[in-house]
């Protein structure tokens, strides 16, 4: 029920402090009402207001010759790739709708991010999930990974936008509070770019288009800004429901209005509705709105002014056509089956105010409510967690290194495990091939797909190793970015820009917000070093239950550019008339200690990360682009999880290739044979060539103060075969094969 005024105790059952409360009233100079209180609650919420991690973030880099919208400023970053072309990409989560209603949750997230790159006039044509899930042996877990797979699938297969990649990590830590980070990658031209602000529009018309207004979604900014508990189970209303098929509507009408300039401000209905998207718009221009509810296309009867303003319905739009242009509005969506509806009037005083039978409701400050302005912005107190300094007194030499005869089993058991194992059973739910732009396709360390019409490629990639920066926030951060570029890299493409998903507990635990400070600051470190700038993101706090928070997880989210795609390189070579020769090149400084082998056969983790150079990884990612450039390289694949034969394992299984492989000159470098094959590193590749080009590969990486290794060729048999240490070993590889396509496919039967 409406109130005319409001309680301490209201503002506290919305989520505000008592001292959020005190600056509310001096800046209305008087108590608000309840329709106010919902809007600020929402607008203040961690969710809207960045309010616990802004200051953070400011340190991040943000300064690029190629932005054509800063950190922030718009729905979504954009970057030039010549010939007037921009990139437009961004990674937001949907991780407590998911928790709570796994399907919806998804699938609005995936629905979510697309509005933010479309309203840009950017057509989406790839997009990406990271997942964190516990481990699906127990049922609910199964329930929520395999229903979030199903609505990230459904929504975007109906929407038509092909999957490009993405990750899967899991662990008993995300088992209550798992986490779904979406990324979309569009394309626009730079003369048909749209604009989230109402800057000089003063006297313009504003209107809502899209789906109608329900109760879907009451309060899912301030749901998604707390921890999870059992009353969670109970917030369902929270939970928006998606229309994938509305969505593809809204999108082509509102790509259409903006390509006929029709539209000179258009701004997405996320978390807290109209609340949000009235107040940003109007803050960014520098003005206000007159906007009155009884104009709103409601689905549902007996909706008063609270439920309006903070209903999180989907696919709807805020958006302000050119003058004399508005019938033509009207025209467009009306095509498209869309409502459009004239709902308010720019104004120039700064003010929002919102009406209702004829009654004001709600007059607040834009600018008092959102981020960079009147939203409050704080550094909490900071503690470095005690677990940290006693995992780093493990060292490997705690435990007995692998023995020859270990050797043949481990390998199958590694490539089966459910961090290695191949990812099929999920990405064959999702559309690939739709638009045609698939060149190198989900499964591989990068994807890459094609810009319809031009010879341009955009490669794509989201990384972190939640296990890294769990022992070790600052360079675990750090080495998400550059295994991000190496993963970019991988694919021919150089590494542009950077958006990040910070996935953290409650922020109010000292040790939490140590945690998050180091993670960031490792993530700013890593970008200004390999000169890649920080387009925007999303900060999803609170992601805790009663069992403790998740690990941290700074998702990084990276796209980079190629020129010419018919060039771009696979993760495995085609054999031809020629031999092929394979190799090791980078800075190799494998550790067993916080790998994906001690978790798996010894449950530890525990001990320090991979060794972080950032100048080795600049160096490594350099040396290969340039043997691309040159056209010498073959192939190219990332070290990561699992380690060096477990790289060589997926790249015979990938391309149905024999490996003839020889070892032991890592020996003399690396004592323990588990390292080497199994232990973790950075600034490292496999890579391919013809073996009339081993000289000039080896030079382009000696050259630049890294090592080559020359492993082995490839051959068209049906056989891994290992030398080392004067040992011969040996597997088949459709046994592999075998072993690593089926890792997951019990989960998803």
């Amino acid at each position: 029920m409406e109130k005319d005024t409001v309680t301490l105790e209201d503002a506290k059952e919305h989520g505000l402090t008592e001292g959020e409360f005190s600056e509310i009233q001096k800046i209305l100079g008087r108590l608000p009402n309840s329709t106010e209180l919902g809007i600020f609650s929402a607008m203040w919420s961690e969710h809207c207001s960045y309010k616990n991690s802004i200051l953070k973030l400011k340190t991040l880099p943000t300064k690029s010759d190629k932005l054509l919208a800063a950190a922030g400023e718009e729905n979504a970053g954009a970057m030039d790739i010549g010939d007037g072309l921009a990139v437009v990409f961004k990674i937001e989560s949907h991780n407590h709708p998911t928790a709570v209603e796994p399907y919806q949750g998804a699938a609005t997230g995936v629905g979510g991010i697309m509005r933010d790159i479309f309203t840009m006039g950017a057509r989406p044509i790839t997009s990406l999930n990271s997942l964190r899930f516990g481990e699906p042996t127990e049922p609910r877990n199964k329930y929520l990974l395999t229903r979030a797979v199903k609505g990230i699938g459904d929504y975007g297969n109906s929407l038509g936008i092909a999957v490009g990649g993405g990750e899967l990590f899991i662990h008993p830590t995300f088992t209550k509070n798992p986490l779904v980070n979406a990324m979309t990658v569009g394309i626009a031209k730079h003369d048909e770019m749209a604009s989230a602000s109402t800057k000089g529009k003063v006297g313009y018309k504003v209107y809502i288009v899209g789906a109608t207004t329900g109760r879907d979604g009451i309060h899912g900014a301030s749901f998604a800004s707390k921890d999870l508990s059992k009353e969670s189970e109970e917030k369902r209303s929270a939970v928006q429901v998606g229309d994938p098929f509305m969505e593809k509507l809204l999108m082509e009408a509102s790509l259409e209005a903006i390509q006929k300039k029709v539209l000179v401000g258009i701004q997405d209905m996320g978390a807290a509705g109209i609340s949000c998207a009235t107040s940003e718009m109007s803050a960014k221009g520098k003005t206000g709105m007159d906007v009155d509810l009884d104009k709103v296309p409601l689905r549902e009867s007996g909706m008063n002014a609270y439920e309006i303003m903070l209903s999180e319905s989907q696919e709807r739009m805020l958006v302000v056509p050119e003058k004399g242009k508005e019938q033509e509005l009207i025209s467009i969506f009306q095509k498209w089956g869309l409502h459009s509806s004239e709902i308010g009037t720019v104004t120039e005083d700064g003010i929002i105010r919102i009406r209702k039978d004829g009654k004001l409701k709600a007059e607040i400050p834009a600018e008092s409510l959102v981020l960079g302005g009147g939203a409050p912005r704080y550094v909490r107190e900071e503690k470095r967690p005690e677990y940290l300094d006693e995992k780093l007194t493990f060292s490997s030499k705690e435990i007995q290194d692998i023995s020859s005869e270990q050797i043949v089993s481990t390998l199958p058991k590694l490539l089966s495990s459910w961090n290695i194992s191949s990812r099929r059973p999920i990405f064959q739910q999702y559309d690939t091939e739709v638009g045609l732009v698939k060149v190198v396709p989900p499964g591989e360390d990068g994807g890459l797909v094609r810009i319809p019409g031009t010879k341009k490629g955009i490669a794509v990639a989201t990384d972190c190793n939640s296990r890294y920066t769990f022992l070790n926030p600052y360079e675990g951060a750090a080495f998400a970015v550059c295994e991000s570029a190496r993963n970019v890299a991988a694919t021919g493409a150089t590494p542009y820009g950077v958006t990040n998903n910070l996935n953290f507990g409650n922020p109010y635990i000292p040790e939490n917000y140590y945690v998050f400070s180091e993670c960031v600051r490792g993530l700013g470190d890593a970008c200004r070093f390999l000169n890649l700038p920080v387009t925007g993101g999303n900060v999803s706090f609170y992601n805790e239950s009663p069992e403790g928070p998740v690990y941290p997880t700074p998702t990084i989210g990276m796209v980079g550019v190629l020129d010419d795609v018919s060039k771009g390189l696979r993760t495995y070579p085609s054999l031809g008339k020629e031999e092929i020769k394979i190799a090791l090149a980078g800075w190799f400084r494998p550790t067993i200690t916080s790998s994906e082998y001690l978790a798996l056969f010894f449950q530890k983790e525990t001990g320090k990360i991979p060794e972080l150079i950032l100048e080795k990884e600049k160096a490594a990612i350099e040396a290969l682009l340039s043997l691309h450039k040159k056209g010498i390289l073959s192939s190219a694949k990332d070290l990561s999880l699992g380690g060096l034969l477990v790289a060589l394992s997926k790249i015979a299984v990938a391309g149905k290739l024999g490996l003839n492989l020889d070892l032991s000159s890592l020996a003399d470098t690396v004592s323990r044979t588990d390292e080497i094959l199994f232990g973790e590193t950075g600034a490292s590749f496999v890579i391919t060539y013809a073996s009339s080009q081993e000289e000039a590969v080896k030079s382009e990486f000696t050259g630049k103060g890294l090592e080559f290794h020359s492993l082995g060729t490839a051959q068209s048999s049906e056989t891994l075969k290992l030398k080392f240490k004067d040992k011969d070993y040996s597997w088949n590889v459709k046994e592999l094969e075998s072993a690593f396509e089926g890792g997951l496919v019990s989960t998803f039967n």
